[in-house]
């Protein structure tokens, strides 16, 4: 019998394509969030961390209660939260970076970025191996290439890494932290960088993935422990794993909220995906047709996550 390969590729690709649109996020939590960002599973007390942003607020998620457990608003943007080994969270905030402890309910300046622009305000961030938070910022009324990636050392110092960054957003490190990926969405890429743990530099920058998704820019992304990125998609309705080493796009995850915004790997044994999203900027002709814009959502990924990092400082 001769067997025709191009009908059997084919076939092959169908049945991919089938089992792509069965990948569909569940809602975990109808938050509401006007721009939900930067979850974060805290391994300490097994809780689900998330900020919104406009909103100004902390959350804390209990995903196996299916209930908030905390929230704390303050009086300016939140753009990440990380957890900190001395206790507490840091937190990058939209004047700097800002100790945090829940229990006594302190908030504590830790230092603002010389030269950073005026306008501008952090968005997205998150902890090296070693310990080191990074975060970036982007202008408040999206004037491109106002914002800079910055590097928060252990002992408090403040390092800028990029600058002329228009929306820095999602990054992460492969598992064997040397490389580092980086987004700044408007350019509807994801960058690597050879990356030294023991420094904490950057080299040879090169583009892994380009976004193609009509409308679609890259937001928040997580690495898992095959070395495999999830990026959420800003207005793609969604997350998209890819290969980062060949570009290959491995897997649609569809999300029902346009404006997707970031993931995390999470629950007891990292392999539950958290995704946030936001309804900033949704008319509300078009929020009837997606009510859960600003929810919590969660996949089962089938794949484990890299456990959280926490700042050393």
């Amino acid at each position: 019998m001769q067997t025709d390969y191009h009908e059997y590729d084919n076939g092959i690709e169908t049945i991919w394509r089938m089992m792509e649109r069965m990948a569909q996020a569940e809602l975990l939590f109808d938050a509401k969030a006007a721009l939900g960002e930067g979850p974060c599973w805290d391994e300490r007390d097994g809780l689900l961390y998330w900020v919104d942003i406009d909103g100004k607020t902390l959350h804390a998620f209990d995903a196996d209660a299916r209930k908030a457990a905390f929230a704390r608003t303050f009086d300016r943007k939140i753009g990440a939260a990380v957890p900190r080994k001395s206790g507490g969270f840091v937190l990058a905030m939209e004047d700097g970076f800002y100790g945090y402890d829940p229990a006594s309910d302190r908030l504590e300046a830790l230092g603002n970025p010389a030269g950073r622009k005026p306008g501008t305000r952090f968005n997205d961030g998150k902890c090296d191996a070693a310990g080191r938070f990074w975060a970036g910022t982007m202008a408040m009324d999206g004037t491109p290439r106002q914002g800079a990636l910055y590097c928060l050392e252990t002992d408090g110092t403040i390092r800028t890494v990029l600058e002329d960054v228009s929306c820095s957003n999602g990054l992460d490190w492969s598992p064997d932290n040397r490389t580092m990926y980086y987004i700044d969405s408007p350019t509807k890429r994801v960058q690597a960088f050879d990356y030294d743990l023991a420094s904490g530099s950057l080299s040879n920058p090169r583009v892994v993935v380009e976004v193609t998704e009509p409308g679609a820019v890259p937001d928040g992304m997580s690495c898992d422990a095959e070395g495999m990125i999830w990026v959420a998609l800003w207005d793609g309705y969604g997350i998209r794993r890819w290969n980062p080493h060949t570009g290959e796009r491995l897997l649609a995850v569809e999300v029902p909220a346009a404006q997707s915004s970031s993931c995390t790997f999470g629950g007891a044994n990292r392999d539950r995906l958290f995704i946030t999203s936001a309804r900033t900027g949704i008319p509300e002709s078009e929020l009837a047709k997606q009510p859960f814009a600003g929810g919590l959502f969660v996949f089962e990924a089938g794949v484990c996550g890299q456990p959280t990092r926490a700042f050393g400082g």
